[in-house]
């Protein structure tokens, strides 16, 4: 203020312009010097500010331009947009609640336009539109959602089961030529792609190799009755010897001590998929690479396409008093046994509820696999554990509707928190067999740890 009312003094010896800046000079002074009765502190403010920009604009226009300057007139433009910018830009101070100001005529400075969300400001006197507020979505919406996400590639879908067929028609053909006193069955293919539960990728895929024994050869034993006393694995035990002796059987070569031995029916199988087929010549053939897994204790093989990635494990399979048993023994020095495996039972039973009241068992089961699979703490969880627990609530709840879809979720997670707390999930099929029994008590807690958080946020798992 100072320096304008400097300028002003100089400016008086232009005469009647002089004047009338004198004038507006003492017109301004008195509105300062009441603003604070009038205004308050913040509109004082306000209008002190303004005041000065005015000022400033009136300086300059009656101001000598500086002849030498070339760019006198472009600086006095934008010092103009500047003082303009100050005066629109200027802060609203916080408005105080004393009981005072409620008597007081309020003045309300005129408010700055605020720029839309593209950078433009709105026009004057244009309605304002109120966003609306996001929608939340319940579990319900959100769980039917998740599930459009976990639908596997349709290049996939249809590529994955032909090429399997593909390698195995060859493998069949190899092991005729090459093993034709072993009476195989015709390999067949298993997986939850074949049955509509595969989800996010079809990656893997079961090869089913049929081992045929004459039943009068061959008998079961409970896995209860042996050293390991464990009623999901079998053995398959070679009886009377005295009347049809070794080699009665062609499966006589794989007896260790009397029993038919899974072990050592793996060994030669695996000698035969690393050393002996041709894979480099099959892969050729259907355009793609095929390379056997050397390090490991399954039957495995590695398809590589310019589409795929896919792993194919081959299992010889037993089917014997109506029981499915695989050639899969556990780690240790038992090696005769057999596993007991309820996966078509399991398949087959769920879709049958389903039919029978037009449930969401399948849906609720895919959705669950996607979170196993998504989780790397809870992989041993997706498939056989998670299919015996929605056969299990199938028997007390009968509401498999879609709308309950989101009841029966959380349901799901709160059993297998209380199936993890007590370390033992009971198979459907046979109560005898804990489902948990292979898992390690590392596992079972952080799976526990992971899904007893998600039950009051199942929401957590759908990410």
């Amino acid at each position: 203020m100072a320096a304008f009312w400097h300028q002003r003094g100089r400016r008086q010896e232009n005469g009647g312009l002089g004047s009338v800046i004198d004038g507006l000079g003492s017109v301004f002074d008195v509105l300062l010097a009441n603003a604070r009765l009038v205004l308050g502190v913040s509109g004082a403010a306000v209008l002190a500010i303004a005041t000065l920009a005015v000022k400033r604009l009136i300086d300059r226009a009656t101001s000598p331009r500086d002849e030498g300057d070339p760019k006198a007139e472009q600086k006095s433009l934008e010092e103009s947009w500047q003082d303009l910018a100050l005066i629109k830009t200027t802060p609203k101070a916080p408005k105080k609640q004393r009981r005072e100001d409620l008597s007081e005529p309020l003045l309300s400075p005129a408010q700055p336009l605020v720029p839309d969300s593209r950078g433009c400001s709105a026009p004057l006197g244009a309605p304002q539109v109120k966003s609306s507020p996001l929608r939340c979505l319940t579990l319900q919406e959100k769980l039917l959602s998740h599930s459009s996400q976990l639908e596997v590639p349709e290049i996939q879908a249809s590529l994955v089961p032909q090429l399997a067929r593909s390698i195995s028609t060859q493998l069949q053909n190899f092991l005729r030529s090459k093993c034709p006193e072993l009476p195989f069955g015709r390999l067949f293919l298993r997986g939850a792609l074949l049955d509509g539960l595969e989800v996010l990728a079809a990656d893997h895929i079961h090869l089913m190799l049929p081992v045929v024994l004459d039943a009068g050869l061959w008998s079961l034993i409970s896995g209860e009755d042996t050293v390991v006393r464990n009623p999901q694995y079998w053995m398959i035990k070679r009886i009377d010897l005295g009347y049809f002796p070794r080699g009665c059987s062609p499966w006589d070569r794989f007896i260790v001590g009397r029993y038919l031995s899974s072990n050592v029916l793996n060994e030669t199988l695996h000698k035969l998929l690393v050393a002996s087929i041709n894979w480099p010549a099959i892969g050729s053939l259907l355009g793609c690479a095929i390379h056997p897994v050397v390090a490991s204790r399954e039957l495995k093989l590695e398809v590589k396409h310019d589409q795929v990635e896919l792993s194919i494990t081959l299992f010889p399979v037993v089917e014997m008093e109506d029981k499915v048993l695989l050639a899969v023994p556990p780690e240790g020095l038992v090696e005769n046994l057999w596993l007991e495996s309820f996966y078509r039972a399991e398949v087959l039973r769920v879709k049958e509820l389903d039919a029978g009241d037009s449930g969401v068992r399948q849906l609720c089961l895919r959705i669950l696999n996607g979170v196993c699979r998504s989780q790397p703490s809870l992989h041993k969880l997706g498939g056989s554990p998670v299919t015996h627990v929605i056969l299990h609530l199938s028997d007390t709840d009968a509401d498999w509707a879609e709308e309950s879809l989101a009841d029966r979720f959380q349901q799901v997670l709160e059993e297998l928190v209380a199936f993890l707390e007590k370390g033992v999930l009971p198979s459907y099929f046979n109560p005898k067999i804990n489902l948990f029994s292979g898992l390690l008590e590392e596992e079972i807690d952080e799976m526990g740890f992971v899904l007893y958080r998600a039950v009051s946020e199942p929401e957590v798992l759908l990410k």
